[in-house]
């Protein structure tokens, strides 16, 4: 019997830089604006209730690793869309793609602007890439265009883990994903792993699959003084869709096991809806030798090490 998660398209074992999507030259002689799209990575995921219109409420900690995608943008008379990179043929540039519904709901009178995204995060992996994307051209068509970036109201529109992704920045979401918060101060220097099975899950699946009771809101302290105290906060929290991802894609758990088992990891645990896991490390060099191990233990698996894509001292 199958699995409700779903291998890539690409025979290839890791995922390779396409050669042949580079911009035309006149383009990239054009580029006015550059912008990041980091992965975020939800360190705990509560999940407190349900509204009459179906939408659960959530209460996490998001983080944000140094893992990213790219997104570029020139002056042009019409909205274009180029998607390269290593996971380029996992999505499409059609007109339902983020990227496009973002800079439709930024401008919709029709300004136009050639962008371009390279595409470095896994898809549809928990790791909030397709809402990262989304929140990055925001910015940076609001840069573009000189007009201003949307409110939370207008960016939860496109989804959940857009108003968050917008700070790119440690923060906690609560609500439906509309409420941003700052996060309480984290320790400098943290690292991470992060691994995926090289498949893909779809949220609402995971989200119908999820049972039993609703989570009380976490009470994170005021500011965590090193990694471990973090890491002995985080035990007592949990990611609430963790066993819904197993039971449709069992391999979630020898991620998470593999995961666990790091040298030097603090604590193991699924991102977002999953299937990508992460393992957290004190410090960056700690989560580079990790992920390099495994990935000669694993190399059908997509696996980075690294860190924090703004290692603030701090929330919002």
């Amino acid at each position: 019997m199958g699995f409700p998660c779903h291998p890539p398209r690409s025979r290839s074992r890791r995922p390779r830089p396409h050669r042949a999507s580079r911009l035309p030259r006149h383009a990239e002689a054009r580029v006015r604006a550059r912008e990041q799209a980091p992965a975020k990575v939800n360190l705990f995921l509560h999940v407190t209730g349900r509204r009459a219109d179906g939408y659960h409420l959530l209460d996490s900690l998001a983080v944000f690793a140094s893992l990213a995608d790219t997104l570029t943008a020139s002056p042009a008379h019409a909205l274009s869309l180029a998607v390269t990179g290593p996971f380029a043929d996992r999505i499409g540039p059609g007109e339902e793609n983020l990227v496009l519904r973002a800079a439709r709901s930024l401008c919709p009178n029709g300004r136009g602007a050639l962008i371009a995204l390279e595409k470095r995060i896994p898809v549809a992996a928990g790791l909030g890439g397709g809402s990262s994307d989304a929140a990055a051209a925001l910015r940076l068509l609001s840069r573009l265009w000189g007009v201003p970036v949307p409110s939370t109201d207008a960016a939860v529109r496109l989804g959940a883990d857009v108003p968050v992704c917008l700070a790119a920045a440690p923060a906690r979401m609560l609500g439906i994903g509309e409420v941003v918060a700052p996060a309480p101060p984290l320790p400098p220097g943290l690292g991470m792993v992060l691994a995926n099975p090289g498949l893909t899950l779809a949220t609402p699946e995971v989200f119908r699959a999820r049972s039993g009771p609703f989570d009380a809101p976490a009470e994170p302290p005021p500011r965590f003084p090193d990694a471990a105290a973090l890491a002995a906060w985080l035990r007592g929290t949990r990611n609430a869709l963790e066993d819904a991802a197993v039971a449709l894609c069992p391999p979630v758990a020898d991620v998470l096991a593999a995961c666990a088992a790091l040298p030097g990891a603090l604590i193991a645990r699924m991102s977002g809806s999953g299937p990508t896991c992460f393992a957290l490390f004190a410090t960056v060099a700690e989560a580079e030798a990790a992920a390099a191990s495994l990935a000669r233990a694993e190399p059908h698996w997509f696996i980075w090490g690294g860190g924090l894509y703004r290692d603030r001292r701090g929330g919002l």
